[in-house]
């Protein structure tokens, strides 16, 4: 049974969730207005032609995906039915109910420790779509319990901890994070926004071009270096560097935010 994400797979993931926790962060109601993609490499708790074939619809189209799950359910289908019929909730925009089944699944699941941590994970996901970083945490903190080293939760933990304002929690996870791996550019950016609210620019500073030094084009790392250089006074720098995350990622919630940024930029001090 394949318990891990692969190493493509699980940058995607992080991007996810870092655009997530950016949306949080700056426009908490939005949020509730627009559910998280699909995990884009699913943890798997079960095995048979028919969790494979429900897996591959899910990618394909949501609301099949949910007829086959319940339609398996109904039929004896198990965890496996159970977990496709709650990732395609999250598909289709159903992102409470579809927390709610996750972080039961993960709960009572007989699959490995590791594989009900990855589903306590989706639940993170999903409750943050749901705009409950309450129960988002609690549940990042049930999946560490069971994968105390998985990185991938504590950096979804650090997340909802900065969605929260409990940033000195959150730059704690990071900081474990980075002692176990320092090449983590997300993690990098979390940090410097976390160290940002805390009014500790000069780390904040360093932190976002460390990130930058490790992926030159990471469109939230940009955004959040231009939110640094305007807050220090430095408009040019700022305009650059939100024009900069536009031109890498158009369509990403980083660029969303970097345009905002800018509009009011162009309105003036009494718009702001």
């Amino acid at each position: 049974m394949n318990t891990s994400l692969t190493a493509t797979g699980r940058k995607l993931r992080q991007a996810t969730m870092l655009a997530a926790a950016l949306v949080l962060l700056s426009h908490p109601a939005r949020a509730a207005e627009e559910a998280l993609p699909l995990p884009p490499d699913i943890a798997r708790i079960a095995d048979g032609p028919q969790y494979d074939e429900c897996l591959d619809l899910l990618q394909q189209d949501a609301d099949d995906a949910l007829a086959f799950a319940e339609n398996w359910e109904a039929g004896g289908g198990g965890e496996g039915a159970k977990h496709c019929a709650a990732l395609a909730l999250l598909g289709l925009g159903e992102a409470q109910k579809a927390a709610e089944r996750l972080e039961a699944l993960a709960r009572t699941s007989r699959a490995a420790p590791a594989a009900r941590a990855q589903v306590f994970s989706q639940a993170v996901q999903a409750w943050i779509a749901a705009q409950q970083p309450g129960r988002a945490f609690a549940a990042a903190t049930m999946g560490l319990t069971l994968a105390p080293d998985d990185l991938d939760l504590m950096v979804d933990r650090s997340m909802v901890l900065g969605s929260m304002g409990r940033y000195r929690e959150a730059l704690e996870d990071l900081d474990r994070v980075l002692q176990a791996d320092q090449n983590l550019a997300d993690a990098w950016v979390l940090r410097a926004a976390a160290l940002r609210h805390l009014d500790r620019i000069a780390p904040a500073i360093a932190a976002v071009e460390r990130a930058l030094a490790l992926a030159p084009d990471h469109a939230e790392a940009l955004l959040e270096r231009g939110i640094i250089r305007q807050m220090r006074g430095d408009t040019a720098g700022a305009r650059a560097d939100w024009e900069q995350a536009i031109r890498v990622a158009p369509d990403s919630p980083a660029a969303d935010l970097a345009q905002q940024n800018l509009a009011l930029n162009e309105a003036g001090p009494s718009r702001r």
